[in-house]
């Protein structure tokens, strides 16, 4: 029996949900448009290189979804629908009921709180409805934006973890390890399940405007 997942989340400016067909285009355009901006962090952008390649990821991660073993999302403007980037609960335990959050936003649609909003609504997804136990990011400590976000939310650095690097003659990658547990959630501002509440498809979380700050 599978999970029950809502299909759509929105907050106060964005909307969740996942990927399909017809996101193909936009999502490509996107990645198009930022690959500069992107490629430095995010070593898939390398592998897409065509309208079809986004496709074929799009109908992999659809997948995945079904099976209950990734879920990643589109961000959208919820207002014009327009393709912002992407999030999603990725490295899944079911049994140990713990999640780590990726993301990425296109370059023209930075510094404008989307990718705070997104993890949030993530985060309370994880913890409200899908039982968390721990939810982590992994960042570059050189991706000063994407650091921001976790230490803007509340998360804890746990500490620092040196990983392999595509190229094996490069010196190890370095990621800073930032978690919350689920005391760690009940004690935040924003967090607690007085919070959300399910509506059908989605649910609909309200990120205090203070914490949706810069990205």
């Amino acid at each position: 029996m599978l999970i029950e997942i809502p299909e759509e989340i929105q907050g106060p400016r964005v909307l969740l949900r996942p990927l399909g067909p017809a996101d193909a285009p936009a999502a490509w355009q996107a990645l198009e448009q930022s690959r500069e901006h992107l490629a430095p962090w995010i070593p898939w952008v390398q592998d897409l290189r065509t309208l079809e390649d986004a496709r074929t990821a799009i109908n992999r991660s659809r997948t995945r979804w079904q099976r209950r073993q990734d879920l990643s999302v589109g961000i959208f403007n919820r207002e014009t629908g327009r393709f912002l980037g992407g999030t999603g609960l990725h490295r899944i335990d079911w049994t140990a009921r713990s999640f780590e959050i990726g993301y990425w936003i296109r370059q023209d649609a930075q510094r404008r709180g989307y990718v705070t909003e997104a993890v949030q609504l993530l985060v309370r997804l994880a913890f409200e409805r899908l039982g968390a136990t721990r939810v982590e990011i992994r960042v570059d400590p050189r991706n000063t934006r994407s650091v921001q976000v976790p230490e803007r939310l509340g998360f804890v650095l746990e500490r620092t973890r040196r990983e392999s690097a595509a190229d094996p003659t490069s010196p190890p990658a370095v990621r800073w390890i930032f978690s919350l547990l689920q005391a760690d959630y009940a004690r935040l501002p924003w967090g607690g399940a007085r919070h959300t509440r399910g509506r059908g498809r989605g649910s609909r979380g309200e990120p205090p405007q203070s914490r949706a700050a810069k990205d």
